[in-house]
C-alpha cells in the first residue's frame, strides 16, 4: 500500500436554494491557494464536485450529475459600498475540466442571503430579531446587486414554511428575490439592438429569436419553428442526442451573434452561458410530476436548456431573462404570453408554474429593466467540512 498524507479538510455548507444546490464556501476558509481566482481554485471545486468525471455521475464528489447540482458558490463580506456580501458562482463542469465563471445562478441567488446570516457576514445590526432581513448582496460574476428578503424568527432563519415551489418536493420559507437592473454590464438589453432577429444556423435553419442578456444571457426561440409543442418533458428532449445536439449547434451561433463568443470553438468552453429556451402559448398540459397545468392558469410555456440538458424546472437566472422579455412589447416571449405591456407573468414549466415580476422602462428608444423580482426557498442540508486528496493542487 502507498503511504499518503490525510486528506485536506474545508469547512463548508450544503444547501438547496430554489431548485438548484450546491457547495456554498466563506471565502476566507479556503485553502490560501484558493482564496483567489485561478487554476488552483478550480481544482479544488471540480474535485469537491467530483469532476471531470468521463462517467458523467459525480460518484467520488459532492455534485448530482446534473447542471442543477454542480454548482458552487464562494461568499465573503462586501468590497462594494451599500452591500453586505461579495457572492460569486462557479458552474462546474460534470465531464470536463474546467469551472464556468461566466454567469450567475438565480435558483442559488436566494440561498446566499441565509448562508450569509449564518456565517456572521451580515452586521448583527441590519438583522431583526423577528421580521424580514434584507441582504444586499453584490453578484460578483456579472457585477449586478441582488437583494434577498430572509425571513427570522427569534434571531435565527427561517426556513421551514408552507411556501411550495415547483420542482422541490417539499415546503419551506418564502424568499422573495430582486434582482436589480440584470443587464449584463453595461450592454444593451438587446445586444443586437432588434426584438426579434433573424438567427441564421448552418445545416439546421434559419430561425426567429430573441436574444436578451438580463438576468444571464437568453436564446428565445419559437418552439412551434423548431418542431415542438412547447410543453415537452426532459425525457422527451435529453433521450434525443440529435435535438442536444441541434440546441448545442442554435446556442453556439446565438453566443455569436450576441458578441459573447469570438468564433464557434469558444462555445465549447462556455457552456454556462448563453441559455438556449423555446415558447409557446399557453396549453393545458401535464407537469413532470403528474400535475394538470391549465391554459387559463399561465401565460405561456417555456422550456430552457442548461448545460446541454432540458432543464427539470426553470433556471433562476432564466426566469429573469422571461419576465424581462415578456415585459417588451414584441419579443417573442411577449407575444407568446399574448402581447402587449405586461408587469408579471405565470409561465409554465416541466416541473409546473412559475410567476415572476418586471419593472421595464423605455428611455431615449432604449429598452431597459429596473427590477426583477421572484419567490424562492433555501434550506440548509448539510454542514462540516468537505475533504479532498492532498495533491489537489498538483
Amino acid at each position: 500500500m502507498i503511504r499518503t498524507k490525510p486528506q485536506i479538510r474545508v469547512p463548508a455548507t450544503y444547501m438547496r436554494g430554489g431548485t438548484s444546490k450546491g457547495v456554498f464556501f466563506s471565502l476566507n476558509d479556503l485553502p490560501p491557494e484558493a482564496q483567489h481566482p485561478g487554476e488552483a481554485r478550480d481544482k479544488l471545486l471540480m474535485r469537491v464536485i467530483g469532476s471531470p468525471d468521463p462517467y458523467a455521475k459525480q460518484i467520488d464528489g459532492m455534485g448530482g450529475a446534473t447542471s442543477s447540482t454542480s454548482k458552487t458558490v464562494i461568499v465573503s463580506a462586501s468590497e462594494q459600498p451599500d452591500h453586505d456580501v461579495d457572492y460569486l458562482f462557479g458552474q462546474v463542469s460534470i465531464d470536463k475540466p474546467f469551472v464556468d465563471w461566466s454567469g450567475n445562478c438565480g435558483n442559488l441567488s436566494a440561498a446566499v442571503g441565509p448562508f450569509a446570516i449564518q456565517a456572521g457576514l451580515v452586521s448583527s445590526e441590519r438583522l431583526p430579531r423577528n421580521g424580514i432581513a434584507e441582504v444586499r448582496v453584490w453578484q460578483a460574476n456579472i457585477n449586478k446587486t441582488i437583494i434577498v428578503h430572509v425571513p427570522m424568527i427569534d434571531g435565527r432563519v427561517q426556513e421551514t414554511g408552507d411556501f411550495e415551489l415547483d420542482g422541490v418536493t417539499f415546503p419551506a420559507a418564502e424568499i422573495q428575490v430582486d434582482f436589480l437592473d440584470p443587464a449584463a454590464g453595461d450592454s444593451s438589453l438587446f445586444p443586437t439592438g432588434n426584438l426579434i432577429d433573424r438567427l441564421d444556423v448552418p445545416g439546421i435553419g434559419t430561425f426567429n429569436a430573441s436574444l436578451i442578456t438580463a438576468g444571464i444571457p437568453t436564446i428565445f426561440i419559437d418552439a412551434e419553428s423548431l418542431g415542438y409543442q412547447g410543453t415537452e418533458l426532459q425525457e422527451e428532449i435529453n433521450n434525443d442526442e440529435k435535438a442536444l445536439a441541434m440546441f448545442e449547434t442554435i446556442r453556439s451561433y446565438g453566443a455569436l451573434k450576441m458578441g459573447l463568443i469570438a468564433d464557434l470553438e469558444e462555445a465549447k468552453s462556455r457552456q454556462h452561458t448563453p441559455k438556449i429556451a423555446f415558447v409557446s402559448p399557453a396549453q393545458t398540459c401535464l407537469s413532470s410530476s403528474g400535475k394538470t397545468i391549465t391554459a387559463d392558469e399561465i401565460d405561456l410555456h417555456v422550456r430552457a436548456l442548461s448545460m446541454g440538458k432540458l432543464h427539470h424546472a426553470m433556471m433562476g437566472t432564466a426566469a429573469v431573462a422571461i419576465a424581462s422579455a415578456a415585459s417588451v412589447p414584441g419579443t417573442l416571449v411577449n407575444l407568446a404570453a399574448g402581447g402587449g405591456e405586461k408587469s408579471s407573468v405565470t409561465f409554465g414549466h416541466p416541473s409546473g408554474t412559475l410567476k415572476v415580476g418586471a419593472q421595464a422602462s423605455l428611455m431615449s428608444g432604449e429598452w431597459t429593466i429596473n427590477k426583477v423580482s421572484m419567490s424562492r426557498s433555501a434550506r440548509v442540508l448539510m454542514e462540516g467540512f468537505v475533504r479532498v486528496p492532498f495533491n489537489v493542487f498538483e
